[in-house]
């Protein structure tokens, strides 16, 4: 018996990988990968054969056998394929893959290696079978924008602890980083025309215990990210086919912005930064000029940092009712209002907020971007071009795509991962509360409701991940991890195409690559 294990062909890892590819042909036999030599296409830019590069260390390093000519795996550039699409043939001779350019090139590698054993994203030798069976796959996505986004505000994260989300982002196919820097909790980009933005805004006085709104820890709390390192994060997600789109959200969650310099608010403070959560009513003042002159600076140094086609600029949350409006009261948003012949009534605010998102918007257009605004701003008459990201459930963005604006579906009620994964409460990690369980996720269809015709203008998909409880690493990824994964079956596979069967039959193999990642997940 131990003569006929140690004689055992070496068997492949069943082909579990997330997202699944759109088309999947398995053969017989397979291609041992152990001491295969890697080539990559002179005609392939220099990330594309840094990416293959990356996928060479890795498999030496899990296998612990450098390339010594034990078959060839070909990396080859085909124009005639999508910007995303790629293909790989797997025979006993050896793998030939196919894509037009990086992120093709990114995401064959990151199927052949779920195709491994898990180790392959340890970084060290394993004993395993290592073996891809051969098989026939043609892959491309749905979506052209698969988002996550990252609330850096209420909750800090190092530079490494970024570069680990954008890690897993990577491993399951994902494009869009959404990267949430500035809030009323704190201000988290160096902007150097505005120094007292880190200096004052990027620190709390201390942060609310648990739920208790009326209780501060007394632990001074913050931190922010040098335009070094924010471009240092820019490049390390490009290396890895994903764009960084930063958040400025405006007017309103402006609190830290007033603390650090209180003239761009209608009293003229004074402020502080926030140390609870919620929506505060303070906001930036619509009829101060500086107001314009102070965003435009910002923005002006977040676009030198960031190549992004999209800018987003929040527009959420404007207004706390309860606590009144400063722009009532306000003479210079009187005056604007009068200017803009804006008659008085329940819309006026509304009809200023468009005023005020609109001359952002053309700002940025006139450098060359587009924006990106919460599902609030369909509120006004908002200027063409603009895209939506629907939060409040799906309504925003059906809205904006049959008015003929792009939208980015992001629904809380299927892609907020703050939310309680159990109604067992008491077991679970603090949460904002809701109830977002890893099936429901899987189950959601960004068409649904979406009249005929209207479809085009939803050009993707994103989960969201506020930190208002969230303070550490690992919680972090309990709250990321599955349900990223389900995520990236939405935003990759066709409609229909998808199968909870299949896909809950892989997180196993998801798991040990987890493990292996050094990822915290919840089972």
């Amino acid at each position: 018996m131990l003569a006929a294990v140690a004689c055992a062909k070496p068997q492949p890892q069943e082909f579990h990988v997330i997202p699944m590819p759109e088309s999947v042909t398995l053969l017989d036999g397979v291609f041992p990968v152990a001491g295969a030599d890697i080539e990559c296409a002179e005609e392939f830019d220099a990330l594309s054969a840094k990416a293959v590069a990356r996928f060479a260390d890795a498999l030496a390093a899990a296998t612990g056998v450098k390339p010594s000519g034990k078959g060839l795996i070909t990396f080859e550039k085909d124009d005639e394929m999508a910007p995303e699409e790629y293909s790989i043939t797997i025979d006993p001779d050896g793998v030939a893959v196919f894509a037009a350019g990086l992120n093709g090139v990114i995401y064959a590698c990151e199927t052949l290696k779920q195709m491994l054993p898990a180790a392959i994203y340890g970084g060290k030798p394993a004993k395993a079978d290592w073996v891809l069976p051969c098989c026939n796959i043609v892959d491309r996505p749905r979506f052209g924008y698969r988002g996550m986004h990252l609330d850096a505000c209420r909750h800090f994260w190092t530079i490494d602890e970024t570069k680990k989300y954008l890690d897993v982002m990577a491993a399951y196919k994902l494009n869009r980083f959404h990267w949430h820097l500035t809030e009323d909790q704190g201000w988290r980009a160096e902007i150097k025309a505005y120094p007292r933005l880190t200096e004052v805004g990027a620190w709390r006085n201390g942060t609310m215990i648990g739920k208790d709104w009326s209780s501060n820890d007394g632990i001074r709390y913050g931190g922010f990210y040098t335009q070094e390192e924010m471009k240092e994060v820019v490049e390390y997600a490009a290396e890895r086919g994903i764009t960084v789109i930063p958040e400025v959200d405006l007017p309103g969650h402006m609190v830290a912005a007033l603390a650090s310099y209180p003239e761009l608010g209608c009293t003229g403070g004074p402020y502080e930064v926030w140390t609870k959560w919620g929506v505060s009513s303070q906001i930036l003042c619509a009829g101060n000029e500086k107001v314009y002159t102070f965003l435009e600076g910002v923005l002006s140094e977040i676009m030198d940092i960031f190549p992004s086609e999209y800018i987003h600029i929040g527009g959420d949350e404007c207004f706390n009712e309860d606590e009144g409006i400063p722009w009532d009261h306000c003479p210079k948003c009187a005056a604007k209002m009068r200017e803009l012949r804006i008659k008085k009534g329940p819309e006026a605010k509304h009809q200023l907020q468009t005023y005020v998102m609109n001359r952002v918007q053309k700002f940025l257009t006139e450098h060359g971007r587009m924006v990106i605004g919460w599902d609030e701003i369909l509120q006004g008459d908002l200027a063409e071009g603009t895209t939506i990201m629907s939060w409040r459930g799906v309504d925003g963005g059906i809205a904006a795509a049959e008015r003929g604006h792009d939208a980015v579906m992001t629904p809380n009620s299927f892609l907020y991962f703050d939310y309680y994964q159990s109604k067992d409460q008491d077991n679970e990690p603090l949460a904002i509360g809701g109830y977002l369980p890893l099936e429901k996720v899987y189950s959601y269809e960004p068409f649904d409701g979406i009249k005929s015709g209207a479809e085009n203008h939803i050009i993707g998909v994103q989960a969201n991940l506020w930190t208002e409880y969230i303070a550490t690493p690992e919680h972090l990824e309990y709250m990321l991890l599955p349900r990223m994964c389900a995520l990236s079956e939405v935003q990759w596979c066709k409609a229909g195409s998808k199968d909870w069967d299949r896909f809950s039959a892989s997180l196993g193999h998801t798991f040990e690559i987890l493990d292996a990642m050094g990822m915290n997940y919840r089972q």
